[in-house]
């Protein structure tokens, strides 16, 4: 029951990344935009919500601070994109390869060392206080006791991009800007404006994602950290069939995997 436990927990804990990704990459896919850079936006989340949280003492501030940076880089695909009708796999490409010069660039300079920042004071590693009572479960106990802030807000970001999408006028019209552009402009629906604020949303769950790497697991940012996990988050979105939900039970079933292989080698199989 300890092993599953276990198990269960790095599951959890290996999949929230994955979640917040996948959920970027379904915005901007509804609205017609493939987001091949969330790798690079992880990157850039990741390597930021470090670096605030560094000079304020605030991960809260620093994953904000995540979000912001993933949010201004996405700015550049939607621009190229968009704007300059750009080929998107070309231009994500590119955008990867930016942010993992950029990171590492500003790493040397702010650090004065390569490869890994100092950790940082105040992670978010633990359990938050609130859920605390949830510790107190007889078998599950120790299942809470292992979760981090990020895995409750990514089951809340799964459940407010499928209202978002599939309950309000803006979800309306960002379905009809994806599969039908023309048509959608023909009612007066600006596809420009849609499609920026999906891609500018997907930069933002992708630099969530990247602050639940880093803050959320050793406090500090590694150059590679990532390890992929961008190109597995568009995997499962696919998988998923660009829903949110299909989305989740794809990252879950992904980190579920990781988990095993983890947990393997620990048993030395």
């Amino acid at each position: 029951m300890a092993i599953f436990i276990a198990l269960l927990a790095s599951a959890l804990r290996l999949a929230t990344p994955l979640i917040f990704s996948a959920l970027g990459g379904v915005f901007s896919e509804r609205s017609g935009v493939t987001n091949i850079a969330l790798e690079g936006m992880m990157i850039m989340g990741a390597f930021f919500a470090i670096l605030v949280t560094y000079y304020t003492n605030m991960p809260w501030v620093g994953v904000l601070g995540a979000m912001v940076a993933g949010g201004l880089t996405s700015l550049i695909l939607a621009f190229i994109s968009i704007n300059l009708n750009g080929n998107q796999v070309v231009v994500g490409t590119a955008i990867n390869l930016f942010a993992m010069s950029i990171t590492a660039f500003l790493l040397e300079l702010v650090y004065h060392r390569s490869g890994q920042t100092d950790p940082v004071q105040v992670p978010l590693t633990s359990n938050p206080e609130i859920f605390g009572f949830l510790e107190g479960i007889p078998y599950l106990g120790n299942l809470f006791a292992s979760m981090t802030p990020f895995v409750y807000l990514a089951f809340v970001a799964v459940a407010l991009t499928y209202f978002v999408i599939y309950k309000t006028p803006f979800g309306l019209q960002i379905r009809a800007v994806g599969e039908h552009p023309r048509a959608a402009d023909t009612v007066g629906i600006n596809v420009y404006k849609i499609r920026y604020i999906c891609v500018v949303i997907s930069g933002m769950l992708a630099g969530l994602s990247g602050a639940a790497i880093s803050l959320g697991t050793i406090g500090s940012f590694r150059e590679g950290m990532t390890s992929g996990k961008g190109f597995i988050a568009l995997a499962a979105m696919i998988f998923g069939k660009w829903h949110p939900v299909g989305a989740m039970l794809s990252s879950l079933f992904f980190g579920f995997c990781e988990a095993v292989q983890i947990q393997s080698s620990t048993l030395g199989f």
